[in-house]
């Protein structure tokens, strides 16, 4: 059986390879027309890829997936509506293959360019929400990327519902089919055979949870872009303006509490946290949010009767994916730094205050993809920040960072012209 994934991965990588190469030279107008034809496709078909959805949202509840969990795999009209927004949006953005970056000349005459091209073959791996599919394959193809997609057993009935619309607008634009493949099973045995398929896939893109990420990090051939954890922070500084402060607080942490940049720690200065920490909780409270406390906050809540738990110290640094907040009172600026130096994870981190100063020292002290002031973590995204999609938002430090939209899907090469130069 293992020898049968190694046959029909490899096959797939081969083909998506010279996919990758008519790609790369693809007119914008042909990737447009296969995007435009998705999002008809997606809007007439809600009826099919809804029952797609219910068949795996079923086995989810027989599994005993939590709330949140379940969350993360369900389609909706609205979701779907938004989808295929989506796909439009990245329709309409500028192409980025074969902008100029830089040029110049030498002394010797030689012109030289350099100018954006796409990757070539990228492999995505990931859980649960079916959305990863569209957005995968629309980046990819507007970049000239060609994919191969790995997604979770979980959801595999809409992702392959997804698919198959997919390879349906490729075929009507007149692209080839290979450009984005789906891999027809969820065994283990294809995601090691694709994770070694370094002649012909040149980057891979893990999204999920930490441990999927750690494995294909680990058993990679390829190299990987990727973020281990989103343990996200809110810093309630000492001048807060307390509405903002409940409302960025609540949204970061209860509008979807089951993705990577949803609020996991809060902490709040000495100086609000007997008059501010209490309206904080009993909002959260509210909304169903335990809270888990440092000593100082577990004071601050049982005076004013509120529910709360004294936290373990994995508390305050865990990614809890749920309706579970940490909490801690911090007694300066430069201490709210440390701490999300300390045990945050490059995510997403936001400040809550009136004070620009304090704002703007917090933003260049934080050392994460995304520092937001005064706004919910959950705009860490590349539909919010105006890419259509993304592709995955990254922590490392090379190639891209932050979420990732089509310049993120490009490298670069130099072209140089010359009039019969030679070196002596």
């Amino acid at each position: 059986m293992a020898a049968d994934f190694t046959e029909l991965v490899t096959d797939m990588a081969r083909r998506a390879r010279a996919a990758s190469l008519v790609l790369a030279n693809c007119a914008t107008a042909a990737k447009n027309d296969a995007l435009h034809r998705l999002a008809d496709a997606i809007d007439a078909a809600h009826g099919p890829l809804l029952e797609a959805n219910r068949l795996d949202l079923d086995a989810a509840a027989a599994n005993g997936l939590g709330a949140a969990q379940v969350d993360r795999l369900a389609l909706n009209p609205a979701r779907l509506t938004k989808l295929a927004v989506s796909v439009r949006e990245v329709a309409l953005l500028p192409d980025p293959v074969g902008d100029t970056l830089e040029e110049w000349s030498r002394p010797n005459g030689l012109k030289i360019r350099k100018v954006r091209v796409p990757i070539g073959v990228i492999g995505i791996i990931y859980e649960a929400r079916p959305n990863v599919t569209i957005d995968c394959a629309i980046l990819c193809l507007k970049s000239g990327n060609a994919c191969i997609l790995r997604g979770g057993r979980e959801i595999f009935n809409t992702n392959t519902a997804l698919a198959a619309l997919i390879t349906a607008a490729l075929a009507g634009a007149g692209l080839p089919a290979d450009s984005v493949q789906l891999i027809p099973t969820t065994d283990r045995a294809a995601l090691n055979t694709l994770l070694k398929l370094d002649a012909y896939i040149h980057c891979i893109i893990p999204r999920g949870g930490e441990n999927l990420i750690r494995f294909v990090a680990e058993n990679s051939t390829i190299p990987v872009i990727k973020h281990y954890t989103g343990v996200c922070f809110v810093y309630v500084d000492r001048a807060a303006d307390p509405e903002i402060a409940v409302n960025v607080l609540v949204n970061a942490k209860v509008q979807r509490p089951g993705v990577c940049n949803a609020a996991e720690q809060l902490l709040v200065h000495i100086d609000v946290a007997e008059t501010l920490l209490p309206s904080l909780a009993r909002a959260l409270e509210a909304k169903g949010v335990q809270l888990r406390c440092d000593a100082r906050s577990a004071v601050i809540l049982e005076r004013s009767g509120i529910p709360r738990m004294i936290a373990q110290p994995s508390d305050f640094t865990a990614e809890f994916l749920d309706l579970i907040l940490a909490v801690r009172v911090v007694d300066s600026l430069e201490e709210a730094i440390a701490v999300v130096n300390r045990d945050g994870s490059g995510h997403s981190d936001a400040i809550i205050t009136a004070d620009p100063v304090a704002a703007r020292r917090f933003q260049a002290g934080v050392d994460s993809a995304v520092v937001f002031w005064n706004a919910s973590t959950r705009f860490n995204d590349g539909f919010e920040f105006g890419f259509g999609a993304e592709i995955g938002i990254s922590t490392d430090r090379l190639h891209a960072r932050g979420p990732m939209g089509l310049p993120e899907l490009c490298i670069h090469k130099f072209l140089v012209d010359g009039d019969g130069q030679v070196r002596g």
